[in-house]
């Protein structure tokens, strides 16, 4: 499968998204753009899409919603994950998915 490119203009709309908070930070990954808290992804680019990862409530919302879809890069669902289009209304999942993972342990910063 070939990795989506996103454009100057897709990763300016995910950068908007980005619940600005403490310890929150955007970094690239795999060509994509990602944000993280703690050390761990709450949210990726992925081409025109982004992922969210969720709690098991909000998980299941969010894929009820038609336009959503698990978040299988690679043909390998990611659990916990679920993939919308990008755009403002994906700003809500945003907030959720940065709430539930600065719950989660953080991991140690890579030597």
């Amino acid at each position: 499968m070939e990795m989506p490119r996103p454009t100057d203009a897709q990763k300016d709309a995910f950068r908007s998204l980005v619940p600005d908070a403490p310890g929150v930070e955007v970094r690239p990954m795999f060509g994509q753009l990602a944000a993280f808290v703690g050390g761990n992804m709450f949210m990726c680019l992925f081409g025109d899409r982004v992922a969210f990862k969720l709690d098991a409530p909000d998980l299941g919302a969010a894929l009820s919603r038609p336009e959503a879809a698990p978040f299988a890069p690679g043909g390998r669902t990611m659990r916990e994950y679920v993939s919308l289009p990008l755009g403002a209304e994906a700003g809500e999942e945003a907030e959720r998915a940065l709430a539930y993972v600065a719950t989660l342990p953080p991991k140690p910063p890579r030597r």
